[in-house]
């Protein structure tokens, strides 16, 4: 069994953070160790309060956990504060592992998941550490300080933008566009743009980009590509949208 060590808030409601990627990742067979970054009250409707945890404790979680077992991939969420980016991002082992990295800046409701100094703090510090990035549409303009892309050339535009502040490749997310289709982009620095395609679900569910995240992180730490990671992730999401995973 391969092992995704998991850095990322707790959600009071069950539906996202911690508790999605930890669901996520035991129903595909992948053992988690997990480090918490923030301690949220909140329900599908509402962000209630916020505890961040300190940056030391979370540095001493990262060091535990990777001394508990072998890790074979990182997937990080939420992280609050630039302390805590900075303490993450000092705290990352040497050797070189599959990170995937979903920029988690606001709740479903509008709450403030990441704070702006948080915000440059990732993409200098940890961007440039990470395997694949995994921001929605609105979270790639909040990171880019631009328009909502709404065509594909945009988001072409967008995720080359992304690609440019370091990490190997980004998966945008097309959950939030227009039409009739869930079109996410995967670019990578070494291969042309590649669009993966599916109907869109008309399913009001949150967790969904924790699980996509999480799920591309159980395949690279079972030794995916990352297409194929991207690709099988996706699946994944459609069928908890459908209701039959």
């Amino acid at each position: 069994m391969s092992t995704v060590l998991v850095i990322a808030g707790s959600d009071s409601s069950g539906g996202a953070g911690l508790t999605r990627d930890v669901h996520t990742l035991t129903r595909l067979d992948t053992r988690a160790l997990c480090v918490v970054t923030a301690v949220t009250a909140q329900s599908d409707a509402q962000l209630e309060a916020v505890h961040v945890v300190p940056a030391r404790l979370v540095r001493e979680q990262m060091t535990a956990a990777l001394a508990t077992a072998p890790v074979d991939a990182i997937k990080i969420g939420m992280l609050a504060t630039r302390a805590t980016v900075l303490a993450v991002a000092a705290t990352l082992p040497a050797t070189a592992l599959p990170l995937v990295l979903d920029p988690v800046l606001a709740s479903s409701s509008g709450g403030e998941l990441l704070d702006e100094a948080g915000r440059d703090a990732l993409c200098t510090a940890l961007l440039p550490r990470t395997t694949l990035l995994t921001p929605n549409i609105p979270e790639a303009a909040a990171l880019l300080g631009a328009p909502t892309a709404r065509s594909e050339a945009e988001l072409l535009q967008q995720a080359t933008a992304l690609l440019a502040l370091g990490p190997q490749a980004v998966l945008l997310k097309g959950g939030h566009g227009e039409g009739l289709e869930a079109t996410d982009l995967l670019l990578a620095s070494n291969a042309p743009p590649r669009w993966l395609r599916a109907s869109l679900i008309n399913a009001e569910r949150r967790g969904t980009g924790c699980a996509l995240s999480a799920a591309i992180a159980a395949g690279l730490a079972a030794g995916l590509e990352l297409s194929a990671a991207c690709e099988g992730a996706k699946q994944y999401v459609t069928r908890m949208l459908q209701h039959t995973d």
